[in-house]
């Protein structure tokens, strides 16, 4: 049956672009914002969470790990889906089981049912988030529009974890924290109506095949590496559980190297990681993340917990910064690509970012938002809205069309890992931090209020080592970017094209 006859767009050509494009990049970006959000909106809701189904300190991070373990570990799996039956399908069933997990994580009656609920959903979001990048990149494939559309993706990819945060604040403070995953159902279900209406998309590649031993060994590495991320905060880095899941990742990510250079139809070609550009672009991806998801976690805690805001009023502090990633990404990066090399953007863009967050090690335990907060944070969303866009952009540049979902995929792979990795091992030096502060200078026969305000200062203290931490990580993104991209600008590359020389 064609697809005239079923009322799905007509798969489009460069020659011919969809004349639907720009409202399939509506149902693209709401589908990614859907996915990104969700890595954080539950943050703010946890504590009711915890309360209501009697969560202990220890296991409650599941909440938060169980979906990026699941979603940073299955990516490269959900890409090669993709490629082999096609991103439009694969879209829209990760959008309904993406819903389908959420309606269950909101009916959630005991911690086990939600920490389910959370790993559905990551899981669901591995085949959602690179059907969708590789959709966006099949859809627009050169020009000023490209540029244009990776701007908007790649606002929504940069504001997405920090509009998390609002929305969370305010479905808990004026709905119930179940809402934070109810939410899901209606967005989903008008994304599939749009995805069905609006996109695309060529059929499955026969000539892909799923790779099972690399999807066991890459996913089985991830996830080792991300658990022992996550354990390092509670068991110590010394422990016999973290370095040995860290060992195991290890050797496992070492044989699926191995094994996809010797694999007949191998889930990550290393011709896509071996080029230059798409390798620079992932790292600095994974560094970018890595450092901003940290402070999230601080920073929301620090807004809560030391200066005492409401879960909206802490949502809202994070406005401006979202606010500095769209402009950034929208109105400077997608305007200078065309004639800027990607690594002038990228480069600044991770400096300016780091600036920011030094800006933030100076935060005390009486600090005014205006005055010592909104600076740092407007800084680093400027400098991230200069950095997701051309990332995106020059990572799913040039790919093959059998290749394009596994690319997205493994971009989507070092967001999501970078994050997970960051939350994690920054977590864990500033809790060990205002650990050995506090066993320095608490003295005994203090009372109870000093205690208290030496606690305050202590935490503090560990949140502003982390955040110096997390600059340092955004500083050699910087030097890997300018060092590794050596991309030309896209008009540079569409005139050398022109004149039959291949690029560089």
């Amino acid at each position: 049956m064609s697809d005239a006859a079923t009322g799905t767009p007509e798969p489009t050509s460069p020659d011919r672009p969809d004349p639907h494009r720009w409202w399939g990049l509506g149902v693209i970006a709401l589908a990614q914002l859907m996915v990104v959000l969700d890595a954080t909106i539950v943050n703010i809701a946890l504590p009711s969470a915890q309360h209501d189904l009697h969560l202990t300190n220890g296991n409650r991070q599941w909440v938060i790990t169980a979906y990026t373990l699941a979603f940073g570990g299955l990516l490269l799996l959900g890409g090669r889906v993709a490629d082999l039956v096609g991103r439009k399908r694969t879209f829209v069933i990760g959008l309904i089981g993406f819903a389908a997990a959420s309606a269950l994580g909101g009916a959630a009656v005991n911690g086990t049912m939600l920490f389910a609920a959370r790993a559905l959903q990551g899981a669901f979001a591995a085949l959602l988030a690179p059907s969708a990048l590789s959709l966006l990149t099949t859809t627009f494939s050169e020009g000023r529009e490209r540029a244009k559309a990776f701007g908007i993706y790649g606002a929504i990819a940069g504001a997405g974890a920090a509009i998390g945060l609002l929305l969370g604040g305010v479905l808990t403070e004026f709905l119930d924290w179940r809402w934070c995953l109810y939410v899901n159902v209606p967005i989903a279900a008008l994304t599939v109506f749009g995805a069905f209406a609006l996109l695309s998309d060529r059929q499955g590649q026969k000539e892909s095949h799923l790779d099972i031993p690399g999807a066991i060994l890459g996913c089985g590495g991830l996830v080792a590496i991300v658990y022992a991320m996550s354990e390092a905060e509670s068991h110590g880095w010394s422990s016999a559980l973290v370095v040995s899941l860290l060992i195991a990742g290890a050797v496992l990510l070492a044989v699926f190297a191995w094994w996809q250079s010797r694999a007949d139809h191998p889930m990550l070609p290393l011709h896509i990681v071996r080029n230059r550009n798409r390798g620079g672009s992932m790292i600095t991806m994974a560094l970018a993340t890595l450092a901003m998801f940290g402070l999230f976690l601080f920073l929301t805690y620090y807004l809560q917990n030391i200066l005492g805001y409401s879960p909206l009023r802490a949502g809202v502090a994070y406005l401006p910064m979202s606010a500095m990633i769209i402009i950034a990404s929208t109105q400077i990066s997608a305007r200078l690509l065309h004639f800027v090399p990607p690594r002038l953007l990228m480069a600044p863009g991770m400096l300016i970012g780091a600036g920011g967050l030094f800006a933030l090690t100076f935060i005390g335990t009486h600090s005014n938002y205006v005055e010592h907060i909104l600076p740092g944070t407007m800084m680093l969303g400027l400098g991230m809205g200069l950095v997701f866009m051309p990332v995106m952009a020059t990572a799913t540049s040039g790919v093959a069309p059998q290749d394009s979902g596994v690319t997205s995929a493994t971009v989507n792979t070092a967001q999501q890992v970078g994050g997970s990795i960051g939350t994690s091992l920054l977590n864990t030096i500033a809790t060990t931090t205002t650990a050995s502060y506090l066993a320095s200078h608490l003295r005994p026969g203090v009372s109870k209020a000093q205690e208290a305000a030496l606690s305050k200062t202590a935490v503090v203290h560990g949140f502003n080592i982390a955040t110096a931490w997390a600059a340092g990580f955004m500083v050699v993104g910087c030097v890997i970017a300018f060092l590794m991209v050596n991309a030309h600008a896209p008009r540079r590359n569409e005139e050398t094209a022109e004149a039959g020389v291949i690029p560089g």
